[in-house]
């Protein structure tokens, strides 16, 4: 319903236009003077008439408009993409499972109290076991709230002590925390691991850490995500749960031939 002003507009616009072909003489000027106010007014009943006897058409412009807005954020995210890739791709402060040099990366956006990454975090596991060349990059986006930024934050600092296989599995316990998830939570997962906690606090607060959540951040604001999970696997940007099926196709996809669609 946000669009409607905008399609009603449209239609208006054409439809005036239309009827400023009817009333201007066929031998007027290419610049008509403007409608006197008789014309304005027979234009408006016309537009008015018309569009009572054609209601439909204004699911066809909202529909329309739909389509080309979504096109548009398209090319949007695919331009966002590929100025974004070393960020996307390589960032030393991100999470990285599965191959490490493998041929297909899927890059997902999470929040520790999203309950669909929750649901999501045993798609991504199923797929790490039956795609031995897939790399699998996981960047904190936390939208949940302060609870979520906090555990984003010692997640980042833990970090600096843990890697690889380690670090996934911290993930993966915080990740199935059942209930809230907030600092308290992600230092006491991080002193069962053994990490050091006087030099994890000390990271915690450091401005490097503050300065990743926020390239995390923007980055999902340039790629238009609005939510998490948001997945990133070649061109293509999936939002939410969908599970591993669709995820499975699309990294066959773009091994196959670079693309999400072939």
């Amino acid at each position: 319903m946000k669009h409607f002003p905008r399609a009603l507009a449209g239609v208006a616009l054409g439809a005036a236009c239309l009827g400023a072909l009817w009333l201007v003489p066929a031998t007027a000027p290419a610049q008509a003077p403007a409608f006197t106010d008789q014309q304005r007014q027979a234009i408006e009943r016309i537009v008015r008439e018309y569009l009572l006897s054609n209601p439909e058409i204004l699911q066809d412009v909202m529909a329309e408009l739909e389509r080309r807005q979504s096109e548009a954020q398209k090319v949007a995210q695919e331009a966002a993409l590929a100025q974004s890739k070393d960020a996307l791709l390589r960032s030393p402060h991100d999470i990285v499972a599965g191959n490490p040099a493998g041929d297909v990366t899927v890059v997902e956006f999470f929040d520790y109290n999203c309950g669909f990454c929750k649901k999501a975090l045993g798609d991504m596991r199923s797929l790490l076991k039956s795609d031995p060349k897939m790399r699998l990059v996981l960047k904190d986006f936390p939208v949940l709230g302060p609870d979520s930024v906090e555990a984003s934050r010692v997640s980042l600092a833990v970090g600096k002590q843990l890697k690889g296989e380690k670090l996934f599995e911290y993930h993966v316990k915080l990740m199935e925390t059942r209930g809230r998830v907030n600092g308290e939570r992600a230092l006491a997962v991080a002193k069962e691991m053994g990490v050091d906690l006087t030099r994890l606090q000390k990271d915690v607060d450091s401005p490097e850490v503050r300065a990743v959540l926020q390239e995390n951040v923007a980055l999902g604001d340039r790629l238009g995500l609005t939510g998490t999970p948001a997945f990133i696997i070649g061109n293509e940007v999936i939002s939410g749960a969908v599970g591993s099926e669709p995820l499975r196709q699309t990294v066959s996809s773009v091994r196959q031939c670079g693309k999400a669609v072939c």
